[in-house]
């Protein structure tokens, strides 16, 4: 896949089919769309772009900023678009300048005049340019004017639910990472360095992973203990996590989140080292236990309910 850092470098990209957007997530929605411009691009012997944003619009404009948080990092979108089988992305530099760049315009300028667009693709719900005016219908009456078909896909529904970046951040903030999963379409990661933690783990037979994650990438907000699994020198390890303030231990104020990994069968230093960990399920709240006995004993719990989890993934 070929990254283009602003629609002016765009050349030569053949037959272009193209879909705009911010692709946080890269969920089921969007890979419904880039699967139907995988068909068009067939169809015409065509190249597919996706034109999106760095940094993300709500980074600029300060948009709920208060919870400003992310599904996945910059890099990681880009690798799971490449996975879904896209060949160009263009990125264009978002500022408060280009922000006030009005729909029409910003299709003209960005999209016609560089990339040339065959066929533009976008979800059934999609808007765009200043205050979002664009729409699927501004883009069919622009298509008439200069030569690109427009192509709308539908909304996607898992058990009834319309999949959506902003339900799939809901869902994860409220600790809920199997109803994300199923939206994604995927499992959801957190990816982390390894930093020294106070090692009481070890002590307890559990000893912990703690990871240092970016703040707008720390999207869980729910304190829990939960299934998962993680890579390490290419081999998969089961794992349970502990997302939350450590209330047993006491040693984390209030709103100091900290996730920290007890992962199965692993021997070895891993500090300093970037690890990422894929969320499976929830298995409990977090809780206070009268004395580390008794969290001893509900880990020892919580690690059976894990491996019976990820069994039946």
């Amino acid at each position: 896949m070929k990254i283009i850092n602003n629609s002016i470098l765009a050349r030569n990209i053949k037959n272009a089919v193209v879909t705009i957007g911010t692709f946080d997530g890269v969920h089921l929605g969007h890979q419904a769309i880039f699967k139907e411009m995988r068909r068009l691009a067939k169809e015409i012997d065509g190249e597919t772009v996706v034109v999106t944003f760095y940094p993300h619009p709500r980074q600029v404009l300060a948009i709920g900023t208060e919870r400003l948080r992310f599904i996945c990092s910059q890099e990681e979108k880009m690798k799971k678009i490449e996975e879904f089988g896209i060949d160009n992305v263009v990125v264009i530099p978002f500022t408060k300048e280009f922000a006030s760049t009005p729909s029409e315009v910003f299709i003209k300028d960005y999209i016609i005049n560089h990339i040339h667009p065959a066929v533009i693709v976008v979800g059934y719900d999609h808007h765009f340019g200043k205050n979002r005016m664009g729409d699927y219908d501004m883009l069919t009456q622009l298509g008439k004017h200069y030569g690109f078909r427009t192509e709308q896909v539908e909304a996607q529904y898992v058990n009834k639910v319309s999949v959506s970046s902003t339900k799939i951040r809901n869902f994860l903030w409220t600790g809920n990472v199997k109803a994300a999963n199923e939206l994604l379409g995927y499992h959801y990661s957190v990816t982390g360095t390894v930093v020294q933690g106070n090692q009481i783990g070890r002590t307890l037979g559990f000893p912990t992973a703690n990871l240092d994650i970016p703040n707008e990438y720390l999207m869980i907000n729910n304190p829990g203990v939960y299934a998962c699994q993680t890579v390490i020198d290419g081999k998969t390890y089961n794992a349970m996590a502990n997302t939350g303030l450590r209330p047993t231990i006491g040693d984390r104020a209030e709103g100091d989140f900290i996730i920290e990994v007890n992962i199965f069968d692993f021997e070895g230093d891993l500090y300093g080292k970037t690890l990422k960990v894929w969320f499976i399920d929830r298995i409990r709240d977090e809780v206070k236990f009268n004395g580390l006995e008794a969290l001893k004993a509900q880990l020892q719990r919580d690690r059976e309910k894990a491996k019976a989890i990820i069994s039946l993934k």
